[in-house]
């Protein structure tokens, strides 16, 4: 299956980014590198950009793709990694850095990554093939206090409780090996008349179980700030989101690196030392507008957000 992404919040992103010709930037979810290919375009022969990518499908599309830009490099690797990576090419700081943290068209229609809830596939999910852990394995090896917590802290499903009750009981008879099999479970666990008002019963539960698996706001969380200290002066941090979860952690900490301040209100001034790195550009996020929602459906819930280095 031919790797395909349409690029969401190309245009505002690449602008966001404010190329310059002879700077340094990096694609941390490179994907089909379409943002990447926008930015390259934009390089002179001085200019440097580096695509980082955990999933090898992606790696090989966007090595074909990026072919002809000769200061391209492209890293496979989760980009948790991302200050080591630049630091082992001797990269101390960058002009740019991008995240774009949806799951893309590809993993989500090729029905072997078992992503989606729409087909019958393996239960499997993982971002690096690399990876022993799958989907299967937190469905039918995780208790069901654990299927709770992540149903409910990252599916925010209200059903959740229910919802791991019923996955543990059906795979007391035979392990659950299938995204459809999943899928069934998880509608006898929803009332029917939330079925037909709520969306696809399936969707919360998937996005937990993927999160899990992929430890996805764990590595969000833990990478924002080291990014923002690989910045140069100027240099901007790009991150699309795709569900609340993602933008409450992108906001928080872009916050926190504006006004890192930890004084009481009370205080006439400042005694904590804590300086800002910069500021946030967005204050509040870019939207996809009502033109590429309608042309491209998987955008309608994107949210970019930026942070300026100073």
């Amino acid at each position: 299956m031919e790797f395909k992404h349409k690029s969401v919040l190309l245009e505002e992103t690449i602008d966001g980014l404010r190329v310059k010709p002879d700077g340094i930037y990096v694609d941390g979810t490179l994907g089909g590198a379409g943002h990447a290919f926008e930015v390259c375009k934009k390089l002179s022969a001085k200019g440097r950009f580096i695509g980082i990518d955990q999933d090898q499908d992606a790696i090989i599309a966007a090595s074909a793709r990026l072919g002809q830009f000769t200061r391209a490099t492209i890293i496979r690797s989760n980009y948790c990694y991302m200050v080591q990576e630049l630091k082992n090419r001797g990269i101390d700081k960058v002009d740019g850095i991008l995240l774009d943290l949806g799951v893309s068209s590809y993993q989500l229609d090729n029905e072997e990554r078992g992503f989606t809830y729409r087909v019958s596939a393996p239960l499997d999910m993982r971002m690096d093939q690399r990876q022993s852990m799958t989907a299967a394995d937190i469905v039918n090896g995780y208790d069901e206090k654990e299927l709770y917590r992540i149903i409910r802290d990252y599916g925010e499903d209200k059903f959740a409780k229910n919802i791991a009750k019923h996955i543990v009981m059906a795979r007391q008879k035979e392990p659950i090996r299938t995204t459809d099999e999943l899928t069934e479970i998880i509608r006898r666990a929803i009332p029917m008349k939330m079925q037909v008002s709520g969306g696809h019963p399936a969707k919360r539960t998937f996005q937990a179980i993927r999160i899990e698996l992929n430890r996805e706001l764990e590595v969000l969380r833990d990478s924002l700030d080291d990014m923002i200290d690989s910045l140069n002066d100027g240099g901007r941090l790009c991150v699309i989101t795709f569900h609340s979860l993602e933008d409450r952690i992108v906001k928080t900490i872009f916050r926190k690196n504006e006004n890192p301040c930890t004084c009481p209100r009370e205080f006439p001034m400042c005694v904590c030392g804590q300086e800002s790195k910069g500021r946030v550009v967005t204050k509040k996020p870019i939207l996809p507008s009502s033109l590429e929602m309608e042309e491209n459906p998987r955008s309608k819930s994107a949210k970019l957000r930026i942070f300026e280095r100073s």
